[in-house]
């Protein structure tokens, strides 16, 4: 692996660990009011399709970095309609 693909492979780690508090704080507090349904439906199709562009490059960094935000993203979009609330329009 080049320090280049390591540098990637650090700011993903980086990218990827900044969702772990919103899950964890999430997960502790069963409550999901707060997160925006519309943003995180939007970031996992935008990490779906980094994802995609990563795996037909071969791309290590790329393919590394979306995977976890992906995990993190599918986890707090279950999480929203696990601890589903009364919702109003203002949550999109």
């Amino acid at each position: 692996m080049t320090s280049i693909q390591l540098l990637g492979m650090a700011a993903g780690s980086i990218s990827a660990i900044t969702f772990l508090p919103q899950v964890i704080k999430t997960w502790k507090t069963k409550s999901a009011s707060d997160i925006s349904l519309l943003m995180f439906a939007f970031a996992t199709i935008s990490v779906i399709m980094w994802l995609i562009y990563g795996i037909i490059l071969k791309d290590i960094p790329i393919i590394y970095t979306n995977s976890l935000v992906l995990i993190c993203s599918l986890i707090m979009l279950y999480f929203k309609f696990k601890f589903k609330e009364k919702h109003s329009a203002s949550d999109l």
